[in-house]
């Protein structure tokens, strides 16, 4: 097995002074890259900022002899998104990859969430990794090289309770992501999504959120999952994910307890109604049970034209 090396190569991580983005950082360092390690140093909420994360993690990484420097921009602005791909390509000349990693979390019951919240999480997920992303496009595309990964969440893809805004952030990454990879891949830009799950400053602040008996159950798992919830074993998959041995694009990852998986959309065969006239809600009710079944497997679409295509490939049946 050949060794995954950055030599050479420049990696901008946001929301790098801590958690896994600081194990990504340190790592991509350990092989030789050149890393940027933005993070704007607030609380968990988003408020406030410092220095001193960023600067804790750089010091790290140069004392380890790694090359490092640190941006404290944050990338829910898109002047400060801005500043951090301009300085980067002024100090080092070029950007091989991207790993939008930062974000924040407030947490409310959606009929209690503020508009000031939702907004904030919405602007340090969504905006963020699209204002950092927009800024990188264009030198990627001139240079034909890139890996942007981009950071998405289980409760994006499935759910959680008093994450409304987070979820919608995180969903909404996905669908950026897919649309990039689909425009990037002519230019050899590759774009890939992660699902981390890792103890940290955000999952301690889930379990206070959610009370005393999430925390006992959380405590509970810890007890079977043994060290699988650290940070660093998220770091692998960020990593190869950004790394010039990757030749995966569109897809999303999940890295949970020690397990790296795909995950993906689906598509059950569904009930095959008339095409000369729409069904009736009753149609709906009658072959609800067909429409649901995944007995009969399911299609993964890459684009809407695929889902198109499958359903012409089945024998029309008459409502």
């Amino acid at each position: 097995m050949s060794s995954i090396s950055f030599e050479g190569r420049v990696v901008v991580v946001t929301g790098a002074g801590g958690g896994i983005g600081r194990t990504y950082a340190l790592d991509i360092a350990k092989r030789g890259g050149t890393v940027v390690v933005n993070d704007l140093g607030g609380d968990i909420a988003g408020r406030k900022s410092s220095p001193a994360m960023a600067d804790g993690v750089v010091a790290e990484i140069r004392t380890a002899g790694g090359r490092a420097v640190p941006s404290y921009d944050s990338v829910a602005s898109v002047q400060g998104a801005q500043r951090l791909i301009a300085t980067t390509l002024k100090e080092f000349g070029h950007i091989d990859a991207l790993i939008n990693n930062a974000g924040i979390m407030r947490n409310a019951l959606f009929e209690d969430v503020s508009d000031d919240d939702f907004d904030a999480v919405m602007d340090a997920h969504l905006r963020g990794t699209l204002n950092v992303t927009r800024a990188v496009w264009p030198h990627m595309k001139a240079r034909k090289y890139g890996r942007i990964v981009f950071t998405t969440s289980g409760t994006g893809m499935y759910g959680n309770k008093l994450q409304a805004g987070y979820a919608a952030a995180k969903a909404g990454i996905t669908g950026l992501m897919n649309v990039l990879a689909l425009e990037g891949e002519d230019h050899g830009i590759l774009c890939n999504a992660l699902m981390p799950n890792a103890l940290g400053r955000m999952a301690d602040q889930m379990m206070r959120d959610m009370g005393q008996q999430a925390t006992q159950e959380a405590t509970a798992t810890m007890g079977v999952v043994g060290n699988s919830m650290a940070p660093e074993f998220n770091t692998a998959l960020g990593v190869y994910l950004s790394s010039e041995a990757c030749a995966s694009t569109h897809y999303v990852y999940s890295s949970c307890v020690g397990r790296i998986a795909r995950v993906f959309v689906g598509v059950t065969p569904g009930w095959q109604g008339s095409r000369e006239r729409p069904a009736t809600a009753e149609d709906i009710a009658a072959h609800f049970g067909e429409i649901t079944d995944l007995s009969h497997g399911f299609q993964i679409p890459t684009y809407p034209r695929d889902e198109i295509e499958l359903v012409m490939k089945h024998k029309r049946t008459l409502a």
